[in-house]
């Protein structure tokens, strides 16, 4: 793989700790601004908002720029909304802060993946946004128990400063190693000039695009509605003591970054039935999660494997995204990143909603197990679809042929039927210099 991926899993990297960081800083924030714990979730919320705005708006604006050039402007605005988080002197200037940062996020990764794309062969694409993606999953492993941990021993605003030290890293990394690469898709057509921006709306117009970016939602969206209420799931449920989350949320990064490397393979070789696989196998472990949740062992195995076929959706479904927009991806890319965290913060108020309503701890994974079945049902009516045109593309093909055929038959009376389409010699004139009709 290009070294130009690791300075993308570095950004990455970057960008997927301070997303989930802040979860495990919440009552350490809330104590120095003097606010509730449920409004200091808002950095949480306002961050994911933030996202889903942020990458289809800065990426239409990136549309002239160089995708390298853009990349560089997005760290360098990850950098500074996290700086602005640890100075913020008030509470809602931290907030605004966290927006900043945020709206680096869906456009880093929609462009990142398709200069990922763009790196490699077209068969190994999957791969290579599969390895950007890492630095995400390793970021649940490494960055985020690192940063509370900091956090908790030296003080939050350390951790702000410590990923906008990363943020400097990935962006000297971006300016080094990433190559200039042609503002096209790869494998399109180039889109220069103003019609760039067209042709990247035109591809919200194919319903198989639309289709992967509900799948995304709804899909990948039922992990959250059940890792969002871990924490009490497993210390009122599962009977964990409050500081085994710390290695509970590890567990399910290491089951992030297997997934996602499995889903990144094999998705180059089938996507669609990678697909198949890993939301059943998501809809099964989510609604087993029910009552795993009650043994502290099984309890453990179930985070593993949410996190496993939960991101093993997370490259196929990218990939799915960039296949089906390949004439313009770059904005589509960019928008389903953006639906990762709509299908997120969609899930985790649906699994607040049975909380509230008296249904216990385990009944968000009900509703992940009903979100996942709905990705694959989406999944499933997008082949279908694909086959149907597939197949009456083929009938319409034969038809255009039968007339070009009976055309050529028509205008040659004279043939027998079934003759072979070609050119007779002329026929030598005859004495008095008329030619002999044949017969």
């Amino acid at each position: 793989m290009p070294l130009a991926l690791l300075a993308l899993a570095i950004g990455a990297f970057g960008i997927g700790t301070t997303e989930f960081v802040v979860m495990g800083l919440l009552p350490e924030v809330a104590d120095e601004f003097s606010v509730s714990v449920p409004t200091a979730g808002w950095l949480t919320t306002g961050y994911a908002l933030g996202v889903f705005g942020g990458a289809p708006l800065l990426t239409a604006l990136g549309t002239r720029v160089p995708r390298k050039r853009m990349l560089m402007s997005l760290m360098g605005l990850f950098i500074a909304g996290n700086v602005i988080s640890a100075l913020a002197p008030a509470f809602g200037i931290m907030l605004a802060g966290r927006i900043v940062a945020s709206l680096a996020h869906g456009a880093f990764f929609g462009i990142g993946a398709v200069v990922a794309a763009g790196l490699v062969a077209r068969d190994k694409r999957a791969g290579a946004i599969a390895m950007m993606f890492t630095g995400l999953t390793v970021a649940n492993v490494v960055g985020v128990p690192g940063g509370t941990l900091l956090g908790q021993t030296v003080g939050w605003r350390a951790t702000f400063l410590a990923v906008a030290a990363i943020g400097v890293v990935g962006l000297a990394g971006v300016a080094r190693l990433v190559p200039d690469l042609p503002q096209q898709p790869p494998g399109g057509p180039a889109s220069p000039g103003p019609t760039g921006l067209r042709r990247e709306l035109a591809a919200f117009l194919n319903v198989q695009v639309l289709l992967a970016m509900g799948m995304t939602v709804v899909g990948f969206g039922g992990v959250f509605a059940a890792i969002t209420y871990i924490a009490p799931m497993m210390t009122e449920v599962a009977g964990y003591a409050d500081s085994s989350v710390t290695w509970l949320l590890a567990l399910f990064g290491l089951g992030m970054v297997g997934g996602n490397l499995i889903g990144g393979r094999f998705a180059d070789r089938a996507l669609m039935p990678m697909l198949y696989v890993a939301l059943s196998a998501l809809t099964a472990t989510l609604a087993l999660f029910t009552l795993t949740a009650h043994s502290k062992p099984a309890a453990a195995v179930s985070i593993f494997l949410v996190g496993f076929f939960g991101f093993a959706t997370v490259p196929p479904l990218q990939k799915r995204v960039l296949d089906q927009a390949a004439a313009a991806p770059t904005l589509a890319s960019a928008v389903n990143v953006g639906a990762f965290n709509l299908g997120n913060a969609i899930a985790a108020w649906l699994g607040g909603l049975v909380i509230s309503a008296g249904l216990g701890y385990t009944a968000p994974n009900w509703v992940g197990a009903a979100l996942a079945a709905s990705g694959l049902a989406l999944a499933l009516l997008s082949a279908r679809l694909e086959r149907r045109a597939a197949g009456t593309a083929g009938p319409a093909a034969a038809s255009r042929t039968v007339r070009v055929a009976g055309s050529a038959e028509r205008r040659r009376p004279d043939r027998p039927a079934g003759s072979a389409d070609v050119a007779e010699p002329p026929t030598p004139p005859r004495a008095g210099g008329a030619a002999r009709r044949p017969r």
